[in-house]
């Protein structure tokens, strides 16, 4: 990143200079095969940009474009011969160091593809660029102590549903909670809801709406739950998110979504040094939501009730742990 970030910059810094008129400029930069990539600037203004041709690759008229704070995205004509750009610019509002990073990241995603089509390569670097979108949306600073558990626990969700033998590709592309999903994971016929705790006493889980554990739709529907304790033997989330890296590493697709997801979840690799705590998971259950079990659902409020949040404790939910093998082969995912 130290290498593309210098030759992103030196573009930029190239192109402030160049003659005061309308339109874009542009300065080649490295490329990875299956598209083409310059760093560019359009006047007035000069905010930076990031433009991508992908060679052969469609790109609908109809689609809509990410649009994030501090970022633009759109389709330009860069040399009039007709070909389809695409620009990723900085708005004026938007700080040119984060920018920079979301360039290099943006690149990094692309060049890390060796074997890809340009349609792929299309597909790698909106994804990534919506993932921005959502990192953005959510103050684009560190996580908060609550979701940076929340987070801990995910990803120990993810390894497990891996270990019980859901491939990483599919697992982490169930992985929908970060993405805005009702519920953590989407998978098989129904889905997995985790919660974290730190409480040694009880198990209090945060539920965000009626819909959450609603398995109207899709069913069946699991909570799994993650107890954790702080303790230097323990793992900060950096080095959870090292270890799910690990466990993808060499399975492109499975790479792709997990990178996507973890910047959608508001953590940046830039970040890392702010995450100084440690955790040891001292326990995990995974439980279904069946008949007794503690929530609420639009079926089960006062008529005129359409909104809640609320809290239980997982404790005293009326099922027993059955563990991620048995959830998953019951939703149909193994």
């Amino acid at each position: 990143m130290g290498r593309q970030i210098d030759e992103f910059r030196a573009a930029w810094e190239a192109l402030t200079k160049t003659p005061e008129v309308d339109g874009w400029r542009s300065i080649p930069i490295t490329s990875p095969r299956g598209c083409v990539l310059r760093a560019g600037a359009r006047k007035p203004g000069n905010e930076e940009a990031v433009l991508a041709h992908f060679p052969g690759a469609s790109l609908p008229a109809a689609e809509r474009l990410p649009e994030g704070q501090g970022f633009s995205v759109e389709r330009v004509d860069l040399q009039g011969d007709g070909a389809t750009w695409v620009a990723l610019s900085r708005k004026a509002t938007g700080g040119s160091d984060l920018f920079g990073a979301m360039a290099c990241d943006v690149a990094g995603a692309l060049h890390e593809e060796r074997e890809a089509d340009s349609q792929r390569l299309l597909k790698i670097f909106l994804g990534r660029v919506r993932a921005w979108q959502e990192f953005m949306r959510k103050g684009s600073q560190p996580l908060a102590a609550e979701s940076e558990v929340g987070l801990v626990g995910e990803l120990t969700a993810l390894a497990s549903i891996i270990e019980a033998g859901v491939s990483a590709d599919v697992a982490a592309d169930a992985w929908i909670g970060p993405l805005g999903g009702l519920r953590d994971f989407e998978i098989g016929t129904g889905g997995i809801e985790v919660k974290s705790t730190l409480s040694s006493v009880g198990f209090p889980a945060r539920i965000g709406s009626l819909e959450q554990l609603d398995d109207t739709v899709r069913q069946p529907l699991f909570v799994a739950g993650v107890r954790l304790r702080q303790a230097a033997a323990g793992l900060s989330l950096p080095d959870y998110v090292e270890q799910l890296r690990d466990i993808v590493r060499g399975d492109a697709e499975a790479e792709r979504a997990l990178s996507e997801r973890l910047l959608s979840a508001g953590y940046f690799d830039g970040h890392a040094e702010q995450y100084s705590r440690r955790f040891l998971q001292v326990d995990a259950r995974v439980v279904e939501v069946v008949e007794g079990f503690p929530r609420l659902t639009f079926g089960r409020v006062p008529h005129g009730v359409t909104r809640a949040a609320y809290e239980i404790d997982l404790d005293r939910a009326p099922s027993s742990s059955i563990g991620f093998a048995l959830a998953l082969k019951k939703l149909g995912a193994l």
